[in-house]
């Protein structure tokens, strides 16, 4: 690895390290190579990652070879952001995402991200996707959320209808290097206590604790067993007891019950009509538009089909239990503006009984040009997987399909028990109790696809990786917040367009 090549070298990294193990005392000699599982690609330098085998190596042979990457890596390094001369500007970045998306709806989108510098970061996952990829990188790989900024944790109904928190969204999941979610978590703490008032002191606190916590946790993973792993999980009523002496028991239990009540019923009182006997949704553009035209029906009746074919045969066979009412195109979220997302409003026993499947565009990870392609040619496919590994539970309606021009989608329902916190109206304190939350989160979620051993042994003990990632956090952070100031200028000079109604 050179200061103009943060990688290690792909001839040499998994010779280095196999060669380093059978020196080591603790490895005997005649130690299996280890595996390099990516492969180039057109859209790649062909960069390789280094996988433990868990198969043919022990835990403490997969513990060393984590603290060998420190050797190629120091933990040190992944604090330091320096941006490149040939950067590239972050506003023709977004314009060039925009190309591919509803150019009614970009506008939207720029209005969202305008609001403050933590919207646009949540904006803005192709841009950081970049700096990642530019920066110091390990070589110890995990199923990465791809964009895992504090907005995308939060609560959810389990197919036993259960509520639990976890990570709720994966339009960017991709295999690549564990640190890059903890790095977009971190700095997501701390613009978001700079712009909703908690303070840059607990911005950073809450930074540092949740690079702590998912340090801590990594290392009790690494001790667990692999089923263990596989169906740990956090009750909702267990994430809020964090908040216990921060915020009100009575708000706690509020926002439990709340959660369990937003339902496809819920929705439907709050997106539908009647209209002359009949519930229509509501026709609310740009935000909410229904497509009446028969051709919508048809193309969305082959859509679901396809679909179908990717549920577990119980689960079609629920799905065919429904029939189509009707669909709309919904806004959702800041990054995922303008992608082409649909809302399917379905029947089952009578207009009552009722299911809503949201339908979201599927496009090429922003990580995939910097971390390898998806081994799906199917991005939907891409997505729905990598939610599998990473959720400790799934929607039992998750799957994928095919939309006009060949485009990709993923399937899922539309706010199932789902439920967010407040960021805004936490006290510092709160902040970090969340980020503690996170932490924790984040690393069960990566043990569940990668080695916990190696990733632990690079972590260690001591506290270095927190104050890497805190310090991280606040170089970074000056860069997001020089990217708005960007962003803003861009807006003032009518070089993008914002929306009244956003």
């Amino acid at each position: 690895m050179t200061k103009d090549d943060p990688f290690p070298d792909p001839n040499e990294s998994a010779e280095l390290l196999t060669a380093a193990l059978a020196e080591t005392e603790r490895i005997p000699s005649g130690t299996p190579p280890l595996r390099s599982p990516n492969q180039p690609n057109e859209n790649w330098d062909g960069k390789t990652y280094i996988e433990p085998d868990p198969t043919t190596t022990t835990p403490s042979q997969r513990m060393v070879i984590g603290e060998l990457v420190r050797k190629t890596v120091p933990r040190e390094t992944l604090g330091e952001w320096n941006a490149p001369a040939d950067r590239p500007d972050p506003v023709q970045q977004l314009i060039e995402q925009n190309r591919t998306r509803i150019p009614e709806l970009v506008p939207v989108r720029n209005g969202r991200m305008s609001v403050s510098s933590f919207t646009y970061l949540r904006g803005s996952p192709v841009v950081m996707a970049r700096d990642l990829g530019s920066g110091p990188s390990t070589s110890l790989r995990t199923q990465l959320c791809g964009d895992a900024h504090l907005c995308n944790f939060g609560a959810y109904g389990t197919p036993e209808r259960n509520v639990v928190f976890d990570l709720n969204d994966f339009d960017e999941t991709l295999p690549g290097p564990f640190e890059w979610d903890v790095k977009r978590l971190v700095t997501s703490f701390l613009i978001a206590a700079r712009t909703s008032g908690q303070g840059e002191k607990a911005g950073r606190a809450a930074a540092k604790k949740a690079a702590k916590t998912y340090r801590e946790n990594m290392l009790r993973l690494a001790e667990a067993d692999v089923l263990d792993i596989w169906y740990e999980h956090i009750e909702l009523s267990e994430a809020l007891a964090e908040f216990t002496g921060i915020v009100s028991p009575k708000k706690l239990a509020k926002s439990l019950e709340k959660a369990k009540h937003r339902t496809s019923a819920q929705v439907l009182t709050k997106l539908t009509e009647m209209v002359n006997g009949e519930r229509r949704i509501l026709h609310q553009p740009p935000l909410l538009t229904p497509l009446d035209a028969p051709e919508w029906q048809k193309i969305t009746e082959e859509a679901l089909e396809l679909y179908a074919e990717s549920l577990d045969p119980d689960h079609r066979q629920l799905l065919h239990r429904f029939h189509q009412i009707e669909l709309a195109i919904k806004v959702v979220g800041v990054g995922s503006v303008g992608t082409r997302c649909l809302i399917v409003l379905m029947h089952g026993r009578d207009e009552d009984d009722v299911l809503f499947l949201q339908v979201k565009e599927a496009e090429n990870s922003v990580l995939a040009p910097y971390a390898g392609a998806s081994e799906f040619a199917h991005q939907g496919e891409r997505a729905v997987v990598g939610q599998r590994k990473m959720q400790a539970a799934s929607d039992i309606f998750l799957g994928w399909t095919r939309g006009p021009g060949g485009k990709f989608y993923y399937v899922r329902q539309l706010k199932d028990m789902k439920g967010s916190v407040d960021i805004d109206e936490l006290p510092p304190a709160g902040l970090i109790a969340y980020a503690d939350l996170c932490g924790r989160t984040l690393a069960r979620a990566h043990a569940r696809s990668a080695d916990p051993v190696a990733i632990a042994g690079y972590l260690g003990k001591s506290g270095r990786f927190d104050e890497a990632m805190e310090a991280y956090a606040v170089s970074y952070g000056a860069q997001i917040e020089a990217d708005y100031e960007r962003f803003k200028e861009a807006i003032a000079a009518g070089e993008i367009e914002i929306a009244d109604n956003f």
